[in-house]
């Protein structure tokens, strides 16, 4: 998608649709909350949906916010991220979760209610958007750092980050580096936490087991590099990074196939897409 985005409203009966099925991912989010203790997961929040509307007309997006009050939208390409913001109301949250290169930095932080970046991979880019933040903007920009939990090559994203690494005093992995960087480095940002794409065979094997080991690997590098920041920085500096209610790291996982599994794994945000619009046409060629 590229130019002007027309915007037109939904037909009552694709409103209809929609709010059916965004109910029914809310009821399941809630159920999958619900089902979780305290034991299994001490730092969980409600989780927050991000309703991932890529290759869907902003007609859509409308009919949700509107009609269901849903805030948070996730895009996965800048320019369709930027001609959406444009025509649809400023109180959308935008979230960016696909590939983010350096060069597009500016213009996607040029977006005025742009919420926050989940795909953060290299210091490159967190310089880049700090240094592209607008001075109206008044709150640091939230990222978080995706993170390669299978190890897959097609994926993007850092290693995850293993306890026996930050025990050596003289080991620095790329996420500890990253995660410095932007603590000190990157004033109009805020390392908000890490995201992963999971493996579909895992997705799979969740269904069956409830285990997801792209989840569990994600929460433990948060747990990881959460003990190693307290070590750098100290409380102090907790407001630098995670939630602002408890600086804990925020954890962006789980799709329509698993955002189940993943909650229940400590999901603190879950990004759905076909659920909730349906199925994506096809990418057109350009």
């Amino acid at each position: 998608m590229s130019g002007q985005v027309e915007l037109s409203k939904a037909s009552p009966e694709r409103v209809e649709e929609l709010l059916e099925s965004l109910a029914g991912v809310r009821e399941r989010v809630q159920a999958a909350y619900s089902s979780t203790t305290p034991f299994e997961n001490p730092r969980q929040r409600q989780p927050t949906l991000l309703a991932v509307s890529k290759y869907k007309p902003a007609s859509d997006i409308l009919a949700c916010f509107e009609s269901g009050g849903q805030l948070d939208f996730g895009e996965n390409y800048v320019q369709e991220l930027v001609d959406k913001a444009q025509v649809l109301p400023g109180e959308i949250r935008w979230h960016f979760i696909g590939t983010l290169q350096s060069n597009k930095a500016k213009t996607l932080a040029s977006i005025p209610n742009l919420y926050a970046i989940h795909s953060l991979t290299s210091i490159k880019a967190a310089t880049a958007l700090s240094k592209s933040i607008p001075p109206e903007r008044k709150n640091p920009l939230r990222v978080l750092v995706q993170i390669n939990t299978s190890g897959e090559d097609s994926k993007s994203g850092l290693h995850p980050l293993l306890k026996t690494e930050i025990e050596d005093t003289n080991t620095d992995t790329e996420l500890t580096q990253l995660a410095k960087h932007i603590i000190s480095q990157c004033p109009h940002l805020r390392l908000e936490g890490l995201m992963t794409i999971g493996a579909i065979d895992q997705s799979h094997q969740a269904a069956e087991s409830g285990k997801n080991l792209d989840f569990e690997r994600l929460k433990e590098t948060r747990d990881v590099l959460q003990e190693w920041l307290i070590k750098e920085f100290g409380n102090s500096d907790m407001k630098r990074w995670g939630s602002e209610e408890d600086g804990v790291l925020r954890l962006s996982m789980g799709m329509s196939s698993d955002f189940e599994a993943a909650i229940k794994a400590g999901a603190d945000i879950v990004r759905v897409g076909s659920s909730i619009f349906g199925q994506r046409p096809p990418k057109t060629k350009k």
